[in-house]
């Protein structure tokens, strides 16, 4: 680790690429996602074929790197058949040196109508699959505007299953509207029996600009939240789940690799409506923030137009520390320290005050190499995340997330 003043970006973080498919069937009303309602005609070929030029357009800035992981998000990029998946595939393995052991994962909802089946995916090159549950009761998922029930997930758990895919995902959400303890606890239960090798748990929030926002539904209190969490944390233990991040449960050996390269603070190169990238350039000691224009229609009239960045930067030394704990204290494991100067740029001594603050106030500790959250600062995350916010910046830059993570 470097501990004094030096501030070289003298080695490369792993890198993951990130395909955006912008359209769902219907929007939900809790997302605040960069989705839309699909048109009746899916514009697949005229979208994957924009998805290949933006691609090739930021090739310069990668030449030469391994891609370790394949994300595509959402939207559904399940409405997308596995022909489209499998061209997209070969396309950038055509492109860019793509590890043979990539994690590839594909986001999915349950309903027959969405999708091929998950053994078409597996052919298309596939390899793991996060699937859009949120809850196993038909009940609350109509309180959530889903298209999907109970039976639909069972079909679609038995597909993923069918095709020998044994790495996958399930997406649970609690603190529903109207959710009690006990059925949060039943969702968990549910979702064990699934038996999936990861399992995504996070509260439902009301977002700025979406329905529930407008109209806001009644939620159970903070303090049944917490309780729902507790609880629910111990079965997924004592079922053989790890906590390894705040909303992420896996198996031994199936932590999310593509996430992990996130909340490390590694770079993704991100293409299609609305797709960030994060890419460090030695040459230049510095670090490159690129986003896409947001709306799918925009953004492929600008690609046709040579106009599709909606904004291209360099992230400035404050923010990138910001991003570095923002993404790091999110993991069960805390933060390593061997990794704060080479994929920030920043000398060690520029943090070191406000970390002697946060262990002082028993929301830090260090151990090991490593600054780990304290039971109290677990539960309190965000507030040692505001100690690293850059000056006039009161909450994280939306650049730094590229999209849901599952």
């Amino acid at each position: 680790m470097n501990s004094g003043t030096d501030s070289a970006l003298d080695s490369l973080p792993p890198l993951a690429l990130y395909v955006h498919l912008p359209w769902c069937v219907r929007k939900c009303p809790y997302c605040d996602f960069n989705s839309h309602q699909a048109p009746s005609e899916l514009p697949a070929k005229d979208y994957v074929d924009a998805l290949l030029a933006d691609l090739e357009l930021d090739l310069p800035l990668v030449w030469g790197r391994t891609v370790q992981s394949i994300f595509f998000g959402g939207g559904t990029p399940s409405l997308f058949s596995a022909k489209w998946i499998e061209r997209l595939i070969a396309g950038f393995r055509a492109r860019l040196r793509v590890s043979p052991q990539a994690e590839c994962t594909l986001e999915a909802n349950p309903g027959t109508t969405e999708h091929d089946s998950f053994s078409a995916y597996r052919d298309a090159g596939i390899n793991r699959v996060s699937l859009g549950v949120q809850s196993f009761n038909d009940e609350l998922l109509q309180r959530l505007g889903r298209i999907h029930g109970s039976a639909e997930i069972e079909t679609a758990v038995e597909s993923i299953h069918t095709a020998g895919i044994s790495n996958f995902n399930i997406d649970l959400m609690y603190a529903l509207p109207g959710q009690s303890t006990n059925e949060a606890l039943d969702d968990i239960r549910r979702a064990i029996h699934c038996a999936p090798s990861h399992l995504s748990f996070y509260q439902l929030t009301i977002e700025p600009n979406t329905a529930f926002h407008a109209s806001p539904p009644k939620l159970p209190d903070e303090d049944t939240a917490w309780d729902m969490q507790e609880q629910c944390g111990e079965l997924l233990l004592e079922s053989g789940f790890r906590q390894y991040e705040i909303s992420a449960w896996a198996r031994a050996g199936f932590r999310c690799r593509h996430n992990l390269n996130y909340w490390r603070y590694g770079d993704f190169l991100g293409i299609g409506a609305g797709a960030h990238s994060k890419l460090t350039l030695p040459a230049e000691q510095s670090v490159r923030r690129r986003v896409r224009h947001r709306h799918p229609d925009v953004w492929l009239k600008a690609m046709q137009s040579g106009e599709w960045l909606a904004d291209d930067r360099l992230i400035g030394e404050e923010e990138r520390v910001f991003e570095f704990f923002l993404n790091q204290l999110r993991l069960y494991d805390g933060v390593r320290k061997d990794q704060f100067t080479p994929r920030t740029g920043v000398g060690w001594n520029r943090i070191s005050a406000r970390l002697e603050k946060a262990i002082e106030r028993g929301v830090l500790q260090d151990s090991c190499g490593m600054l780990k959250p304290t039971a109290l600062g677990w539960r309190f995350s965000n507030e040692i995340q505001a100690m690293f916010l850059p000056p006039g910046i009161e909450k994280k830059p939306q650049s730094s997330y590229n999209a849901d993570l599952h």
